[in-house]
């Protein structure tokens, strides 16, 4: 009977189609496995470096808490750099980790695809062979048989046919889903390590800094903490002399503040990860403070606290090294606020550049007059403040380029920023 064999020549077919996935299948699954048992390595190995550089930075915060001195100062650059190199190697780490999620994930995607070919291929067929059997066949098999058994077994088939057509359909639907979320998440895992990959070439910077760094250190002081100290001591002089013109020339500059255009409430976000406050803004031993620091012991990635522009960049270190802001980078924001961060170590951006809420600027450093590494964060009215040049008696012949504002241009960050609690200032 030609329909009951049309049935069984489509069920072979059917069958056919799921033999060819099934090796597929069982060949992903062991590519996979293996791909996972990679990652779970670098997982392992990430968390061993994670324990060891939080056993640097505990080194770290002890010796900021002493005295300083150059054998201090140089065990601080040391660990410091230790510290950058297990940084390196957990970038490295995780850099090989998303190269293999996005093999896995490529797998996957050509494993989906060729589940979603196999569903298209059985729906077709499905389709082919009830096109293919007609009403009048049917008919001409009902007229023709004595045993209608035969004929009811072949019409529940075609309705097994018809219901696993339906069944593939669904499928089809979900693997699809499926697919654009696999995809996605390839897309994601690709960001990320673009991300990695400029936050390695970031450390590998840094770390070439923190080696000239001890290097100049050294040859300053000839090894010598008798030298040091006299450093030391000619810094905080000249810092002091810059500082007391600085704020003389500020305070001279006519300035209307305008309170309607300041926003209200909370518009700012952390510019640092882990906030620790270590100097607050206004009135402290030997005048005003501008501003607040922020701990930064090593290098840290600093953050624009709300969309804006770079208004400029710079390093006051090269008219006059060790006593204002060292690198700095100044930010209009668009909610009409500005901010400088001082004492960086490395810039990431250039005067003009927008940038987002979140966008890594620039990394804390211990540039400019900075005992200590940290991160000096100033606050303005976005049209009180510039980069200007002015001569500094401070430093004899030298021309200072920095961002300058009226003092009554200066606003307490604090205002802005997110809420605050006692364990976030020492």
């Amino acid at each position: 009977m030609k329909l009951y064999q049309d049935y069984k020549k489509l069920f072979k077919v059917l069958i056919l189609v799921i033999s060819f996935a099934i090796p597929i299948v069982f060949s992903y699954a062991e590519t996979a496995l293996e791909i996972q048992n990679k990652i779970n390595q670098k997982n392992s190995d990430i968390s061993a470096l994670e324990r060891e550089i939080d056993a640097f930075q505990a080194e770290l915060d002890s010796l900021g808490q002493q005295k300083s001195s150059l054998n201090n100062s140089l065990k601080q650059l040391d660990i410091t750099r230790k510290k950058l190199n297990a940084d390196i190697a957990i970038t490295e780490k995780k850099i090989d980790k998303t190269n293999l999620s996005i093999e896995n994930l490529s797998f996957d995607i050509g494993s989906k695809q060729n589940r979603i070919n196999n569903d298209i291929e059985a729906i077709k067929l499905g389709m082919k062979q009830i096109n293919e059997t007609d009403q009048s066949n049917m008919l001409q098999t009902l007229l023709s048989i004595n045993d209608f058994t035969v004929i009811w077994n072949d019409i529940d088939n075609l309705a097994s046919v018809r219901d696993k057509i339906r069944e593939n359909i669904l499928n089809l639907k979900q693997v699809k889903s499926e697919l654009e979320n696999t995809r996605q998440q390839t897309i994601n895992a690709k960001n990320e390590l673009t991300k990695l990959k400029s936050q390695l070439s970031d450390q590998q910077k840094i770390i070439i800094q923190n080696t000239k760094e001890k290097n100049k250190l050294l040859a300053q002081t000839k090894n010598s903490e008798t030298n040091y100290q006299k450093l030391l001591k000619d810094r905080l002089a000249k810092k002091e002399a810059f500082e007391k013109e600085l704020e003389g020339y500020e305070s001279q500059l006519k300035y209307i503040l305008d309170p309607s255009k300041l926003p209200s409430g909370k518009v700012l976000s952390w510019p640092l990860d882990a906030i620790i406050i270590t100097s607050s803004y206004g009135l402290r031993s030997g005048g005003v403070h501008y501003g607040i620091d922020f701990r930064a012991r090593t290098p840290l990635p600093v953050y624009a606290m709300a969309d804006g522009v770079v208004d400029g960049v710079g390093d006051t270190d090269i008219q006059c090294p060790g006593v204002s802001f060292g690198r700095f980078v100044l930010i209009k924001y668009n909610n009409g606020l500005a901010s400088t961060y001082g004492h960086l170590s490395l810039i990431k951006v250039t005067k003009g550049q927008k940038v987002l809420r979140g966008q890594i600027v620039a990394y804390s450093g211990n540039t400019g007059y900075s005992t200590a590494p940290h991160l000096h964060v100033s606050v303005y009215a976005r049209d009180a403040v510039a980069v200007k040049t002015i001569p500094s008696k401070s430093c004899p012949g030298k021309v200072l380029t920095q961002p300058i504002s009226p003092t009554n241009g200066y606003l307490n960050p604090i205002n802005y920023l997110p809420s605050t609690n006692s364990s976030m200032f020492k």
